[in-house]
């Protein structure tokens, strides 16, 4: 296992119980959004892949045949089983999202939220996705993704870093829509938006020690003007309060491989 993996389990195995009760997994239109989006039948299975609190396994459970939750982490998992109990169309699995377990064509659905900034190979992930989803399978995805632009992707790649080490980096838009059609998920819907975090429960979520919180709250007070508009950074004298970044949300469609 690779040194970025190894870093993302230690998170996560720490923070589980945090990232069923964060409102920003939690909660939010996006959930319902992703049901809405994806149209899913009774008769469906499907996987959430990099689960974290179960959020998403959670809601499509009442629309769906079966849920198959998986995650990285056994810690988180096992945390997140605890809290789903009543749901008992939903089953758990250790999975690598770069390598699944998973036989060819398994699934109608796949749905991944939140996470894939935390994937060293996104090639490899986007591949794994379409050879486990059936033709005609939908593909849903959310996630945090950087500017276009060199600088403003690198300042939030670093930032996201020193908050969170098992963070490995977000993608601009562009790279994921070549990453799809590579491998035939072919894009039917797509949103951007901004997403305003609230700068404590943010950064108290992964990080413990006074001193790292006061170093990424140096690092967004220090920014210079360009930085601080596009990522909508807003401080006091004191302290810093909220900022913002880009989130994606895509649905893809399967298209035949032959």
């Amino acid at each position: 296992m690779t040194d970025a993996k190894q870093r993302v389990q230690e998170t996560f195995s720490k923070n589980a119980e945090k990232y069923v009760t964060s409102n920003t997994h939690a909660k939010g239109k996006d959930l319902a959004l992703m049901v809405e989006w994806s149209e899913p039948n009774s008769d469906w299975i499907s996987l959430d892949i990099a689960t974290g609190g179960g959020h998403v396994a959670k809601t499509f459970s009442p629309h769906v045949n079966k849920v198959v939750a998986s995650d990285l982490t056994k810690e988180m998992l096992e945390n997140t089983a605890s809290h789903l109990g009543e749901y008992k169309n939903i089953s758990y699995e250790v999975a690598d999202a770069e390598q699944l377990p998973f036989s060819d064509q398994s699934f109608d659905l796949i749905t991944c939220r939140i996470a894939s900034h935390h994937f060293p190979n996104p090639k490899s992930f986007i591949r794994e996705v379409s050879r486990v989803l059936k033709q005609d399978g939908k593909f849903i995805m959310i996630d945090n993704v950087a500017p276009e632009e060199t600088e403003l992707a690198d300042f939030m790649n670093t930032l996201e870093n020193m908050r969170d080490t098992s963070h490995v980096r977000c993608l601009p838009v562009s790279e994921w829509q070549k990453l799809c059609k590579k491998y035939h998920l072919h894009v039917l819907k797509s949103r951007t938006r901004k997403k305003t975090f609230d700068f404590h429960d943010w950064v108290n979520r992964t990080v413990e020690d006074e001193s790292t919180k006061q170093k990424v709250s140096s690092y967004l007070r220090d920014a210079d003007p360009t930085m601080k508009d596009y990522f909508q950074i807003k401080e006091t004298p004191e302290d810093i309060e909220a900022f913002s970044i880009d989130e994606w949300m895509v649905l893809c469609e399967k298209l035949p491989t032959t």
